[in-house]
């Protein structure tokens, strides 16, 4: 999903023309003529990133940027005519990121948003976040077995989940299972599922029942669930990968074995062709 900015401007040209160029570039882009209806969007809405400007009615950019400070650590761009070194230096001191005056030129505007967004989700995924921020369903997910279910938990999780935080959803994915205590182990009889219909005869989808215990689900499932929210997937993980299938091999590694084997799987846990072969998957994603 595109990142979503938000522009906090009370002079409308300046609005659409910044407007315009973000997305032409690609962004979902929210606009709010005064301070105080962009705080009530950042607080109900899914913002990646604000663009304020300084001299606004109701709520001035200082005052906005003080009160994002306050629920999000998103990064903030200063767009205003107030152009000395103590207006930069105060708008920075209350928490902006960036700082350009007016008049600009449109083309800097999204150099910057690039860099601070690249900077501030791509190069450095794990910055510190405000207490809240992040919320675990670790565990819900494998036991729901309807759409409607799966949708009303994550619907809950996102909506305690602070604008800017991050909800981390664990899933049992069916071929891990299926691999491991099906063909493997043979726990589970492969051919009896076929026959009940717990299985696709054609493609080995798991159909899960409350009796089953777990429900399975692929990779495409967690997909479809998530594609109505208004969410941006940092990460999609294969949380054990290939680490099921050698249990017995891993027991007996040393120390120096296992790191270099971690070091692998950290290397390939988000590899397409490989995140199907894991009994467990962490969907990660920023509200």
């Amino acid at each position: 999903m595109p990142h979503t900015i938000l522009i906090a401007e009370d002079d409308q040209d300046i609005t659409t023309l910044v407007k315009l160029y973000l997305e032409s570039s690609g962004y979902r882009v929210l606009c709010a003529p005064d301070g105080a209806t962009a705080l009530d969007l950042a607080r109900t809405e899914s913002i990646d990133m604000a663009v304020l400007d300084i001299m606004m009615p109701r709520m001035n950019g200082y005052e906005l940027t003080r009160e994002l400070r306050a629920i999000s650590n998103m990064p903030i761009l200063i767009l205003s005519a107030k152009n000395t070194d103590n207006d930069k230096i105060l708008g920075l001191e209350l928490g902006a990121d960036d700082y350009l005056t007016k008049p600009f030129n449109p083309l800097e505007i999204i150099a910057r948003v690039k860099a601070n967004l690249r900077r501030f989700y791509q190069l450095n995924p794990t910055s510190p976040v405000l207490p809240g921020s992040n919320v675990l369903l670790l565990g819900p997910l494998y036991h729901l077995y309807t759409p409607a279910d799966k949708r009303r938990a994550l619907e809950e999780a996102i909506r305690v989940t602070r604008p800017g935080g991050v909800v981390f959803a664990a899933y049992v994915i069916s071929d891990g299972c299926l691999l491991d205590e099906g063909f493997r182990h043979q726990n589970i009889d492969v051919g009896q599922y076929l026959r009940e219909g717990l299985l696709d005869p054609e493609t080995f989808a798991a159909f899960s029942q409350p009796k089953d215990l777990f429900e399975l689900v692929r990779k495409e499932d967690v997909d479809a669930l998530m594609a109505p929210f208004p969410v941006t997937r940092l990460h999609y993980v294969a949380a054990d990968g290939c680490a099921l299938l050698l249990r017995e091999e891993l027991d007996r590694m040393d120390d120096e074995q296992f790191r270099l084997f971690m070091r692998y799987h950290l290397a390939t846990c988000e590899r397409p062709d490989l995140l199907g072969v894991t009994s467990h998957a962490l969907d990660i994603f920023r509200k």
